[in-house]
């Protein structure tokens, strides 16, 4: 259902693009489509990704049961692979701002500088069932460009999923009339 919405972003893009779910306390990476311009990126089908220092896990987050997100703020967290410890009130105040935007924008410095950026999924039953992402080297990185991109490529998904409830043009809920 997902792939092609996905091949679409990624041929827009000529980058990476993601699609992940939560698994426990991460994010599960179950597609991806790369680009043959794209940088080279150690993302794998199958791979896991930290829930507060990825895109798609901060949009997995941000979409959780409050219950949920207390129990992952209440952990150690630490941004890899830069090892740089996270503050549970700044991780509060980013999910918010996803919420209300729709949209993730997550920068990572090392090995490689590069922006993701991703939006929630919505399943039938109108909860988040996926993320969606896109993943650009951070010279190429505009996330007001991309963020539209990645929310119309979402909601189109989440369409397709039978959902009523997605993520509007301009960030915050939107629900088809």
């Amino acid at each position: 259902m997902a792939m092609p919405f996905m091949g679409d972003l990624e041929e827009v893009t000529r980058q990476h693009v993601l699609l992940a779910v939560r698994d426990g306390y991460d994010g599960l990476l179950v597609e991806r489509l790369s680009s043959r311009q794209a940088m080279p990126v150690l993302y794998r089908v199958g791979g896991r990704l930290p829930l507060h220092s990825t895109g798609v896990g901060l949009v997995l987050l941000a979409f959780a049961e409050p219950g949920f997100q207390e129990e992952v703020l209440a952990r150690p967290l630490v941004h890899e692979p830069e090892k740089v410890a996270v503050s549970p009130a700044a991780l509060r105040r980013t999910l918010a701002e996803i919420r209300r935007d729709g949209v993730a924008t997550f920068r990572r410095r090392t090995p490689q500088p590069l922006v993701s950026v991703a939006a929630p999924v919505f399943g039938a039953d109108d909860e988040v069932a996926a993320a969606l992402s896109v993943v650009v080297p951070q010279e190429h990185a505009e996330p007001r460009l991309l963020g539209p991109a990645v929310r119309t490529a979402a909601r189109s998904i989440s369409r397709g999923l039978g959902a009523r409830r997605s993520i509007g043009h301009t960030g915050g809920p939107f629900s088809p009339s």
